[in-house]
């Protein structure tokens, strides 16, 4: 019971590097998920870019590495993104920017050093939309990305996939908010059949399952557990409010005519990410969430699971208050209350064992050059 607590860097999108690293060894954590997105990128939410992608070589790995070292950190990389629809043309500079950012995790060590390479797939509508939608995205998940996770195969890395469905990545007046093809168990069992190699796992966060009204200690028991490398803490509080008896349970609220909606006397979504009837939180902070913490760790602990544990701030108590020392405050509170399930009791109460936390090694890996998809496939 050592695990590592970690956080994700972009809650800090407006710091650089060397000033969240200052922040990690204030709150206490053992590492960082650092935020590489695309500067040039659509998305506006949660994103931050945390490395120099477009420069980055072997010197600039051994200077991460020793800068890492020496604050005792760890780190991973990701950018999440649509892989597979939306924009074509989006769409191809996302698929090569992941594969800079599997050039650069295998420079920094890849899983030698336990660098992975977090992402999403995305969700191709166009054919989702059509009669097999479901399949036809499997089918299109298995033909971009086989060669990408034989390239990091090939180069010493794994890929991970987070389980967010993404239910506001479009507009409110879309119906669907199915929008990132592994947002549920049952597809990430189907890559994993259709790409089978060990190169590509999951980063598993419980708290996109809470509102779907699905325990996250029961996927931890579905889930094959070797796939399983990263665990997100951010918790969901689900409301309690008239939003369900109106719209059901099996669909978000939908967009109406808002005064058609007034008159009858119904509830519509504010904007696109207000359509599940839930608050993000993190866990110990601001009150009780919607989750078994004890349980889910315990069952963790139970299935072998021995990764780290990484801090996802998205509350609307703490991130979304854009005040640097609510931010602060859910990630120490975090920390306080995953010790006791994570860490052993010390003279200085629950605390990580940092003995066993071996440093980088400084690989010193010669140079790749930069490929693109259309140099893979």
């Amino acid at each position: 019971m050592n695990n590592q607590l970690w956080f994700m860097t972009s809650a800090f999108d407006y710091l650089k590097l060397e000033q969240i690293i200052d922040k990690a060894k204030e709150v206490g954590v053992q590492g960082l998920d650092l935020c590489v997105f695309r500067r040039d990128g659509t998305r506006q939410d949660h994103v931050a870019t945390h490395l120099d992608y477009e420069d980055f070589g072997p010197e600039e790995a051994a200077r991460i590495i020793d800068r890492f070292n020496t604050s005792g950190l760890k780190l991973s990389i990701g950018a999440f993104e649509n892989l597979i629809g939306g924009d074509e043309a989006e769409r191809i500079k996302n698929q090569n920017h992941l594969l800079k950012l599997i050039r650069i995790a295998h420079l920094l060590g890849g899983d030698e050093n336990d660098v992975k390479v977090g992402t999403f797939v995305g969700y191709n509508h166009e054919m989702g939309n059509t009669e097999g939608g479901f399949q036809k995205n499997l089918d299109e998940y298995a033909r971009i990305f086989s060669p990408i996770v034989k390239y990091a195969e090939d180069l010493g890395v794994t890929i991970l996939y987070e389980n967010c469905p993404m239910e506001g990545w479009r507009s409110e007046g879309f119906t669907g908010t199915f929008n990132n093809l592994p947002g549920v168990l049952a597809a990430r069992k189907l890559m994993y059949e259709l790409i089978p190699s060990t190169a590509h796992g999951e980063i598993y966060d419980p708290s996109h399952d809470v509102w779907q009204n699905i325990d996250p200690s029961e996927v931890i028991k579905a889930m094959d557990i070797k796939r399983l490398h990263r665990i997100h803490v951010k918790a969901t509080r689900n409301l309690d409010n008239t939003t369900r008896t109106h719209w059901g349970a099996m669909y978000p609220m939908q967009a109406v005519n808002k005064d058609l909606a007034a008159k009858a006397g119904i509830p519509i979504p504010g904007h696109s990410w207000d359509r599940h009837n839930y608050e993000a939180m993190m866990p110990g902070f601001g009150g009780s969430d919607s989750m078994d913490w004890r349980k889910f760790v315990d069952v963790l602990n139970d299935r072998g699971f021995n990764g780290p544990y990484e801090m996802e701030n998205e509350a609307s108590l703490s991130k979304a208050t854009g005040n640097e020392g609510a931010i602060m405050q859910g990630y120490k509170a975090s920390l306080l209350f995953l010790a006791p399930m994570l860490w052993q009791l010390t003279e200085k109460g629950y605390a990580y064992d940092q003995s066993k936390n071996a440093p980088l090694k400084q690989l010193a890996r010669k140079d790749l050059k930069v490929v693109e998809m259309k140099d893979i496939v």
